[in-house]
């Protein structure tokens, strides 16, 4: 069995649709980024590549390059777990949080893991999705950005 851990962190401007886990978000404000920023996708992306030894999303999906140009994340997250697949590793699980003052994030989390689920080729209960606040603290706080973090386990083969 092997662990990652991911982490990502997007600025919120006006203009922008907000997705998340592969689910727009009714919001003022999107997040901003070559992509379409999902910051939870990222985070998972992330998470997944680092237990593989596979390096980070950055490497595979570079901001540098204009194929992933405003490409919807749950693509790279399909990629990434085909890439994990192929490594000779399954997903067991993955526990992510969502750190963001507003919205709220419940209302669309059964979506987001769905989403998820279907890109990770898995079913939805091996994906857990929470969201916190952080008080009013910091950037997040203050509503200029949101971040997410995700920790998976892999297993060998098929699980």
């Amino acid at each position: 069995m092997r662990i990652g851990m991911g982490y990502d962190v997007h600025r919120l401007v006006v203009g922008r649709p907000l997705v998340l886990g592969g689910v727009t978000i009714p919001f003022e404000k999107g997040l901003l980024g070559h992509s379409d920023a999902d910051v939870l996708v990222h985070a998972t992306c992330d998470a997944l590549l680092g237990a593989a030894g596979l390096d980070d999303i950055g490497v595979h999906f570079p901001d540098t390059d204009a194929h992933f140009k405003d490409i919807y994340s749950i693509e790279l997250l399909r990629r990434t777990a085909h890439m994990v697949l192929e490594r000779g590793f399954a997903l067991i699980n993955m526990d992510a949080t969502v750190f963001a003052q507003s919205p709220k994030i419940a209302p669309y989390r059964d979506a987001m893991r769905q989403a998820m689920a279907e890109a990770l080729q898995i079913t939805a209960d091996r994906i857990n999705i929470k969201a916190t606040t952080t008080e009013d603290l910091g950037p997040i706080g203050a509503g200029e950005g949101m971040a997410a973090m995700c920790v998976v386990l892999l297993g060998a083969g098929a699980v």
